[in-house]
């Protein structure tokens, strides 16, 4: 393989051209669909890359046309991760159809001894060989119309659909006119966002992202990133004229996926977070969108809305090196005993019960 390594201020705006054409042409037959995904579109990286020092982007090139781009982050001492680890919902190398690859051979070339992915996309083999472990990621599949994607819904959950959509209009007898806006472009209504989740994160003893500098300069970044394929998404419901719930997510040509949902409490008894989910995905089927990506986790709102799910894995690719084995010896057991406890109920749950006792008394609640 001929590979360069770059820095993201060093990409040629024909090679995000081309790396953008890759992701368009996913869905392609012989294509990866779920290379779409705008978290693995140039705009993802070159915004983590303002925010964050050691990103990089390998471009491997054929006959000199570029055919795959290696997005990662790397340490001085050659550790590497996933562009954006801990806010990055798919990870991977973006390529074309037939293309392989050798995993040692493209860590070399990057400086690297080992990688480190936790929502490794399907269908990469040269590094799915080191993955530690495999999980569900659910989608809501929008592509044959939001009126399709409802009737199934009916058929699958009769209860749950009536229920929500009695809610949504007990929700306008009760607090006025429901309005929903699928891409608000006030920097204000983002705000107000932020600060639900952030208390949300310290209800149920979370670490609170919002509270890390640089995952806040990423968000602000990306509302305001625009492109043909790509966007970031803040999208609200209002009832009354107020906001009650929101969502901020990425866009792609042909994928939402889903980040920072969050609801005003004092209206949950109207369950906000669903009716808003309804909202998105009948505007993402008029905007052309195959699929809302709702990311990896166990969440029973997701269990209530997916149609399908994909899979994401995590693990480590190393190369012999010391570097590596250190790295291994340090990170493999910590993700494995947590792992352990989120797919066992008797274990998860009294965690689970035991950390949102916390929130509530750190928040003095």
């Amino acid at each position: 393989m001929n590979i360069s390594v770059y820095r993201p201020g060093e990409l040629t705006a024909a090679d995000r051209a081309a790396w953008s054409a890759l992701q368009s042409k996913a869905h392609l037959q012989g294509g990866a669909p779920e290379l779409a995904n705008p978290f693995l579109s140039p705009e993802f990286t070159l915004a983590v890359g303002r925010c964050r020092r050691g990103v990089r982007i390998a471009v491997v090139r054929e006959s000199g046309e570029p055919v795959a781009f290696f997005p990662f982050q790397r340490t001085t001492t050659g550790v590497g991760r996933a562009v954006g680890l801990g806010v990055s919902d798919c990870q991977g190398l973006v390529h074309g159809p037939g293309f392989t690859w050798d995993a040692r051979e493209l860590l070399r070339a990057c400086g690297l001894a080992v990688w480190e992915f936790d929502h490794l996309v399907e269908g990469q083999e040269p590094f799915e060989a080191e993955a530690s472990g495999t999980f569900p990621s659910p989608v809501m599949d929008v592509d044959r119309g939001y009126e399709t994607y409802l009737a199934e819904l009916r058929a699958r959950s009769p209860k749950f659909t009536r229920t929500t959509l009695a809610k949504d209009r007990r929700l306008g007898r009760d607090h006025g006119e429901v309005r929903y806006v699928h891409d608000e472009r006030d920097p204000e209504a983002l705000l107000t966002l932020m600060g639900w989740k952030s208390a949300q994160y310290r209800r149920t003893g979370r670490s609170d992202r919002f509270a890390q500098p640089w995952i806040t300069r990423l968000t602000h970044q990306l509302f305001h990133t625009r492109s043909e394929p790509f966007a970031g998404i803040l999208s609200v419901l209002y009832a009354g004229g107020k906001p009650i719930a929101a969502h901020f997510g990425l866009r792609s040509e042909r994928v939402l996926a889903c980040w920072f949902p969050a609801y005003d409490p004092a209206f949950s008894k109207y369950s906000p977070g669903l009716v808003l989910h309804l909202r998105m995905a009948e505007a993402a089927a008029a905007d052309g969108i195959a699929y809302l990506d709702l990311g990896r986790g166990q969440k029973e709102y997701k269990d209530s809305l997916k149609t399908r799910e994909l899979a994401v894995s995590e693990g480590l690719v190393t190369r012999r090196h010391p570097v590596a084995l250190g790295h291994r010896a340090r990170r493999a057991p910590v993700r494995a005993l947590r792992n352990v406890v989120l797919s066992r109920p008797e274990l998860f749950e009294p965690a689970d019960k035991a950390l949102k006792r916390m929130g509530k008394i750190r928040s003095g609640r």
